[in-house]
């Protein structure tokens, strides 16, 4: 499997269209529709839908699978071309940095630009996501860092403990029963529709939090994002067991947030693989970090 085609396959799945993208590609209608055969050949798979009436392009589930792997290599390609292309006497480069939402990334972006002052070439790219999805990202090489909430599993990377800890509670309507309340008890969670985090660790924790079986309590919905969990709030779903400052909870907001008692806080770490070779973007990001964090 040739980069160069998986680019030609990638192209025709944005396109959605073999001619376009043979014209986006600056190759021939022929050339392309040839090049893709050999991919399926290869692959000994079909990976595409050719319409009969407007010809548009749809992918089988092989297409999609390869579209994400695709996507997955040459952006990896691209990122490690990149940082041979840099200039010797300049530090330059990008730096591939996924986490989940949290007010410390905050301070990620403090020290990116107190960098950027220095080091005006740097560029900085942000994936958002669990745990989970992070991992799999830095694990593939396509992360050079990672926020982790705590707990994580922490076995396959090095990392730096963030010096702040992030608040874990209830986020919900202004107009409900339980925004008299100062803190929420374990009591109120089991009386109430829930919307929890998907991470995978997350039930172990309250469930050690509050002596409970985590599988017990009426979850109605899961969620990856907090913002997205914050609308199925707001429309009256559920409760969302999140962390604060995540969500606009102002004076102008429909929304409270209730922090847990007893007391819950979570601890973040910059993580990266162990043995990680890092560009010269890389290694004054991480250097920059060290010095603001325990310098």
């Amino acid at each position: 499997m040739e980069i160069r085609v998986l680019r030609y396959f990638l192209t025709v799945v944005r396109e959605e269209s073999i001619s376009a993208a043979a014209d986006y590609l600056h190759i021939t209608q022929p050339t392309l529709s040839r090049q893709i055969k050999e991919l399926e050949d290869e692959l000994g798979v079909k990976l595409l839908n050719r319409g009969k009436k407007n010809r548009k392009i749809t992918l089988t589930d092989e297409g999609m699978l390869l579209r994400k792997r695709a996507e997955e290599i040459v952006t990896l390609a691209d990122k490690t071309r990149a940082e041979f292309d840099a200039a010797e006497e300049i530090i330059s480069g990008d730096i591939y940095i996924g986490g989940g939402e949290t007010e410390a990334m905050r301070l990620i972006a403090r020290a990116a630009k107190k960098l950027q002052d220095s080091y005006p070439h740097i560029k900085y790219h942000l994936f958002s996501g669990n745990a989970d999805d992070v991992a799999e990202r830095l694990d593939k090489g396509l992360l050079d860092f990672g926020v982790f909430i705590e707990p994580a599993n922490m076995e396959k990377y090095d990392y730096l403990r963030l010096p702040v800890t992030d608040t874990w509670g209830l986020l919900m309507r202004k107009d409900s029963s339980l925004a008299s309340l100062n803190n929420i008890e374990v009591k109120n969670l089991k009386e109430i529709p829930l919307i929890v985090s998907r991470q995978s660790m997350t039930s172990n924790e309250f469930s050690g939090w509050g002596r409970f079986d985590f599988n017990q309590l009426n979850i109605v919905a899961t969620y990856n994002l907090v913002y997205n969990a914050s609308l199925l709030v707001a429309e009256g779903l559920g409760y969302a067991l999140c962390l604060d400052r995540l969500v606009d909870t102002t004076d102008s907001s429909e929304l409270c947030f209730r922090p847990l008692k007893p007391h819950l806080e979570a601890r973040l770490n910059l993580v990266w693989k162990k043995y990680q070779i890092f560009s010269k973007a890389g290694e004054k990001f991480l250097e920059k970090l060290q010095e603001e964090f325990h310098g």
